[in-house]
């Protein structure tokens, strides 16, 4: 046998050996007749089918993703193993992208980075894409298309243009989610709401409306003084005084008001001069709808006649300050009771705590006097009445039982921020008007005493005004008034400076 024979014999007689397994024997080859037989045909048939359904299985045999699986071939082994490592890949892809978002809202995923689509990996229910997640909602319908360019679309009685009823109301149904994140829109584009340009114009002006309100309202809250609060800008003037030393503490807040606020404080030092132990702080309202009805009590006051515009309304309130500051002194300069002036600075008065130990007090509206008691206060208030017009040339302009104090035996006098020089265009008509109160009060406790209004205001201003009842009374104060006015334009009088030697006689004494 030549070394042909020989080598084809020793190839066909030997076993291959695999790591993978043990294949099959090679079978010898056979004739083209023998292939072309119908018989050899059936056996090869009936030979596969007994090997694909075959019972026997080694269960000793490793197993990588199935059951009788043929690892004979190293292609099959090979996209078997790739199979393993792109899962493994993907699965530590979810980690990473878990890890990344956390809780977020904001999600970033790496939904292009993966090897095996979500759907073909059915290991991890938990970890599958939602449809939620996805840019694409298909429960969400689409918003309508836009007209091109042309106007128009389709041909003949089809034709349709950018002005159809239909069109234009899903249109501006779309159009609301532009609005406002405020504005509840609900879903009109998939319920097909049709909005018509009339009632979406009318909602879009509603919204801008809304919108400019609220902002009107933030920057108001922003800088203005509520009730028991100060704005940003007071609560740093307050603290510069704590800073400074003219304060050593600011306590709460004591009392309310239309125009004001007061708080409690303890004293410092100014200049090496000693304040007060206790302090009342005075912070008057920056809001402006407190003074829209309080300008008469200054425009025509001539102190303050040549500063007032009402083109800047935020002056007004530090000039109310102002005044209140000029008519303390005034009225401590003659020896009234009344708080003492520490310091002004813009809207904020600093003065003299009328209480005792962070108690303030009591106003002459809430305390129980005896009926001695309250006749001297009577007496007290007619003298500080009296001193008030003639030797401070003051009207009070608000004088009641709710603005005079009862400390330390005696009638304290405050809130005189509104108090005007009988000079002004209506300064009879208030004093009238606090002698009416002042009348009123103590008649009511029952001081036998106490003198009418008429009585109480020709003793107050040394005026000798008789009439029969009260509208003649009041004719002839304004009759005064109006003399009083003429005069002071004849004269050019203008604001005098806050001495001591302008405090001259009012002008109805002088005729």
């Amino acid at each position: 046998m030549d070394q042909v024979g020989i080598a084809a014999k020793e190839k066909t007689d030997c076993v291959w050996k695999s790591p993978w397994g043990a294949p099959n024997k090679m079978t010898s080859p056979c004739s083209l007749a023998d292939v072309m037989s119908e018989q050899l045909a059936k056996q090869l048939q009936l030979d596969e089918e007994n090997l694909g359904f075959s019972s026997n299985v080694d269960v000793n045999e490793p197993l990588i993703t199935g059951d009788n699986i043929d690892t004979a071939s190293d292609l099959m082994l090979a996209k078997m193993m790739q199979m393993e490592f792109d899962r493994e890949f993907d699965t530590q892809l979810r980690r990473e992208e878990k890890k990344l978002n956390g809780e977020s809202k904001v999600s970033v995923s790496f939904e292009n980075y993966r090897m095996v689509h979500p759907y073909d990996d059915s290991d991890s229910s938990e970890d599958e894409v939602d449809w939620q997640d996805t840019c694409h909602d298909p429960y969400r319908p689409d918003k309508p298309t836009t007209t091109p360019k042309k106007g128009f679309v389709g041909k003949g009685k089809n034709i349709t243009t950018k002005h159809d009823e239909v069109v234009c109301g899903r249109k501006n149904t779309a159009r609301m989610e532009n609005f406002a994140p405020e504005v509840q829109v609900g879903d009109g584009v998939g319920m097909d709401l049709q909005l018509s340009n009339q009632v979406f114009n009318a909602l879009k002006q509603h919204c801008y409306s809304e919108q400019r309100r609220s902002a009107r309202l933030h920057e108001k809250k922003e800088h203005s003084t509520a009730e028991q609060a100060v704005d940003p800008k007071t609560r740093l003037l307050m603290y510069k005084m704590v800073n400074a030393g003219t304060l050593e503490s600011i306590n709460g807040c004591f009392s309310t008001g239309k125009e004001s606020v007061v708080f409690h404080a303890k004293g410092g030092s100014i200049d090496d001069q000693a304040v007060p132990e206790e302090c009342a702080i005075k912070v008057f309202k920056t809001t402006l709808n407190e003074f829209k009805n309080r300008d008469k009590y200054i425009k025509d006051d001539y102190r303050f006649k040549d500063r007032f515009s009402k083109l800047n309304p935020r002056k007004i309130i530090r000039m109310w300050a102002e005044k209140e500051m000029h008519n303390l002194a005034r009225m401590q300069k003659a020896g009234i009771p009344c708080p003492e002036v520490v310091i002004l600075k813009k809207h904020i008065l600093v003065m003299s705590f009328i209480g005792e130990k962070q108690v303030p007090a009591p106003k002459l509206k809430e305390i129980k006097l005896s009926s001695e008691d309250m006749k001297q206060a009577y007496y007290q208030v007619l003298h500080m009445m009296q001193q008030l017009y003639q030797e401070c040339n003051l009207v009070h302009a608000d004088l009641s039982e709710y603005n005079m104090l009862w400390h330390d035996g005696k009638v304290w006098l405050i809130d005189v921020s509104q108090s005007v020089e009988p000079t002004h265009p209506h300064g009879l008509e208030f004093l009238f008007r606090d002698c009416r109160n002042v009348s009123s009060f103590f008649q009511k406790v029952g001081v036998s005493e106490a003198m009418n209004e008429h009585e109480l205001f020709n003793a107050v201003s040394g005026l000798n005004i008789t009439a029969d009842n009260e509208g003649e009374f009041i004719a002839q104060i304004e009759g005064l008034e109006k003399m009083n006015e003429d005069h002071v334009q004849k004269r050019g009088k203008k604001a005098p400076s806050y001495h001591s030697d302008d405090w001259g006689p009012p002008m109805t004494n002088s005729g």
